[in-house]
Parts: structure tokens; sequence; C-alpha cells
């Protein structure tokens, strides 16, 4: 038994009491003319009359599958309601009853109170009627507690699914930019050993790194924007003088965390289907600012927005998705064209 289910069966029990002894201490409203001594015995019978008769009532329920309601189960439920009233309608008569007979002795006017209750279809009436609405309540409350306990298992399984989904496409990135990397030092290697040495060594900066924040879901900004350089380092012994970066970063971007290798992967993407292939090269613009509640990332390169149709898109796919799973509908990422260039627009929540 968990501790949840340990503060339940405390909670009822607290309730039951309470409950019963409330209902039974109402009776003093009725049989005060009967003396303090009776009421003091009605109110203790009665809730331990009470308690007893809808514990049983409550471990015969307390099993069924309340989701799917059905003729069969409203039955037993039924069966069940009555059996709990005949308990609780013949304990109290009895022990009603039992004082009259061989308690202290009561006045001719008491008599007269106590022939009221005589009515066996008032008992019948008042017992079903008592036990039925503890019934309501107790499948009421069980149905809320119920429909909490599946809200909160769904987004315990959310929140799993949602881990898991970032895990996997963490560890996309990592193949992803690796693969590009390698194949440019393959293209290289035979043409200038040096230069390949150097790409090599940028590299395995890029893999430290990429190792080491790919169990987090967030860095600061200024972090990612050594990564970028390293990138940017790495690409330009690649594409010479065809390559051009500027960048502005707003200082106040600096420590807001992103998604790690975010920017990166926008970055790798205009180089690759953009300045790759342009024969005279051309120009990568990196941009952060501070929009009133929001980051805003711009990245820019030279060339029109074509993509191939063998293409996998890949790295905007992983974008996409790790923005949605993080940030849900808060975040949002465009990619579009405007005055011969191809402009990323992402915008991140500050909160």
């Amino acid at each position: 038994m968990n501790i949840t289910d340990k503060n339940r069966n405390r909670i009822f029990w607290i309730l039951q009491f309470a409950g019963w002894g409330f209902l039974s201490l109402t009776s003093i409203f009725f049989l005060d003319k009967l003396g303090p001594s009776f009421v003091i015995f009605n109110v203790i019978a009665g809730t331990l009359i009470g308690v007893v008769s809808t514990t049983a009532l409550r471990y015969y329920i307390k099993n069924m599958v309340l989701e799917n309601f059905n003729l069969e189960k409203l039955l037993k439920i039924a069966i069940g309601t009555v059996l709990a009233a005949a308990l609780y309608g013949i304990s109290s008569y009895g022990l009603g009853y039992a004082y009259a007979k061989l308690g202290p002795d009561i006045t001719e006017a008491q008599k007269q109170v106590l022939k009221a209750f005589d009515n066996v279809w008032l008992l019948v009436f008042q017992s079903v009627f008592i036990v039925g609405s503890w019934v309501v309540c107790y499948l009421v409350i069980k149905l809320i507690l119920k429909a909490n306990k599946n809200r909160v298992e769904r987004l315990e399984l959310n929140t799993t699914l949602k881990q898991a989904q970032l895990n996997t496409l963490k560890s996309q990135i990592n193949p992803h930019f690796m693969f590009n990397s390698l194949n440019n030092i393959r293209g290289l290697m035979l043409e200038d050993v040096e230069k390949s040495r150097e790409m090599l060594t940028k590299l395995s900066e890029m893999l430290r790194y990429s190792l080491t924040q790919n169990s987090v879901d967030g860095i600061a900004l200024e972090e990612e924007l050594e990564m970028v350089d390293n990138y940017i380092a790495l690409s330009k012994i690649q594409f010479e003088d065809r390559l051009e970066f500027d960048k502005k970063i707003d200082r106040e971007t600096r420590n807001i965390h992103i998604p790690p290798m975010l920017i990166q992967l926008l970055v790798e993407n205009a180089a690759k289907h953009g300045i790759a292939n342009l024969k005279q090269g051309g120009k990568i613009s990196l941009s952060t600012q501070k929009n009133g509640e929001y980051l805003r990332i711009q990245v820019k390169n030279t060339g029109r927005l074509r993509i191939a149709k063998d293409s996998t898109q890949l790295g905007l796919k992983n974008i996409k998705q790790r923005l949605k799973l993080l940030y849900g509908d808060n975040a949002s990422f465009e990619l579009g064209e405007a005055e011969n260039e191809v402009v990323a627009d992402i915008k991140i929540p500050l909160s």
C-alpha cells in the first residue's frame, strides 16, 4: 500500500465518523424530551451503527470498476444498499428497543415520543434514504478521485513520452552534423592534410561539446554561440572566401537558456542548403534579441528557398519537434524568403 492509499483510507475513516456523528447529533432536535442520557446513547449508537453498516457496504462495492456502469453493476449496488439499509434499520430499532426496556426508567410522556418511531414504514424509508444518500456520496467521491488519478497518470505518461521523444531527437543531432563534417574532411583529405587536421580538431571540439550537453534540455545562449563559432570556423576551411558570417547578439540574451544545438542546426542548414549551392558563395547572418516576453533568433543566408525532393529535412523537423515538446504552442519556427535571402525565424518564450 503506497502513501496515497494510506491517506485515502485515513480520510475515509475521518469522514465516516465525522459524518455519522454529525447525523446522529442532529437527533437532539427531535429527541430532547427523552433526556440527555438517551441523546448521548443515540449519538454513540447511531454513529457506530452507521459506520459498521456502510463500511461493510464499502468493501462490497469498493473493487467494482465504476467507469462503465451497466445493469448488472447497478443491480449489485442496489442489493448491497438494501442489505446495508436493513442492517442499519434493524440495528437502530434493536438498540433503541433494548434501551427502552433495559435502560433507565422513562416517563409516560417519553414513552409517547418513542411510539412515534414504531412505524415500520417510516423506519424503512429513513434507513433506505440515509444509506442510499451515503452510497451516492461515496460513488461521487470515488469517481472524482478516479478521474483525478487518471488525469495525473495521463500527465505523467505524457511527460514520460515527451522526455523519450526529446532523448530520441537529441540522439539524432550528433550523427546529423557528424556525417556532414566527416564528408567535408574526406573531401579535403587528399587536397590539404593540414586543413584536414585542423578540421578534425574543430570537429573533436564540437563532438565534446555535443556529448556533454546531450543530457540537458537547455543551455545558455552564450555557450551555444561558442558551438556556432566552431562550426563556422570548420565550414570556412571548406568554403574559404565563399562564406561570410556575421552575428549581432543582444547582450541581454546571452544568459537566456535555449535547447542545445538549436542555432547550430539553423546555421548548418543555411550553409549546407544555401551557401554550398552558390558558386560565388554568400553570407550567413545570425541575430538574437529580446522582444517582450520572447527571445527571437534569426538566421539569414544568401540564396533562394529551395528544398530538394530527396531531402529528409531532418534538421528542420528536429527543430520543430523539440520546440513543440519543450514549449508547446508558445514557441514558433518559421522558414521563409525575403529579399533574396532565406530567413529562419524562431521565437522562444522567456518564462
